[in-house]
């Protein structure tokens, strides 16, 4: 299964030249990928990684969602090869800004999200953003952020956000984030689009 691309709108911009004449050119967009680390396709963390991206969709940037549950088993697991795991790869270590979501199990992430870490490349996500999102049960289990995501991140090089996000199961309703987790969304993705030097 390949990672389903988030269709997003953009405009050019124009850019003025010497001379008075102006040249119509594309911004770079910065590119997004969110990585749902849970088994389930109907998680709250999922639900929190595909807001984000949209977040960040709406201000212009390629966003791309990596289900790891979806992925060939025996390649997570190293066993074989397979495109899709490949290009899910690939995605993540071309993008300038990396989500990871994540359910917490036993106080920290889920071992599918670790699958998937251990398999990119040393360094991979060096001169990269990295958003940490988890959910849990409850409060207490915030610390999976810091603990447990933040040094993920910081294993393969990327500056990781001082805004990360965690939700727990009362912050949803009907399966769908309440108005102070959607806040916090939003500041994770403010300092984030700061961070990769955007504009928008």
């Amino acid at each position: 299964m390949r990672p389903a691309a988030i269709p997003t709108r953009h405009r050019g911009r124009s850019a003025f030249r010497e001379g008075g004449g102006t040249t119509h050119t594309s911004p770079v967009r910065v590119s997004v990928v969110g990585i749902s680390g849970s088994p389930s396709g109907t998680s709250k963390s999922r639900a929190l990684v595909e807001h984000t991206l949209g977040c960040f969709a709406a201000r212009g940037a390629l966003s791309e969602l990596v289900d790891v549950a979806g992925l060939p088993a025996d390649a997570l697991l190293g066993r074989v090869t397979a495109p899709a795991v490949t290009t899910a790869l690939e995605t993540t270590t071309r993008a300038r800004i990396v989500i990871a979501g994540t359910p917490v199990y036993r106080a920290t992430y889920s071992g599918l999200l670790k699958l998937f870490f251990d398999l990119l490349p040393q360094d991979s996500l060096v001169g990269k953003i990295g958003v940490p999102i988890a959910t849990g049960h409850a409060a207490a289990h915030a610390l999976a952020v810091d603990h447990g995501l933040r040094p993920l991140f910081a294993s393969l090089g990327a500056t990781v956000i001082a805004a990360g996000v965690y939700g727990t199961s009362a912050q949803f309703q009907d399966g769908k984030p309440a108005a102070e987790l959607l806040q916090a969304v939003d500041r994770a993705v403010r300092e984030a689009w700061a961070l990769a030097g955007a504009v928008g």
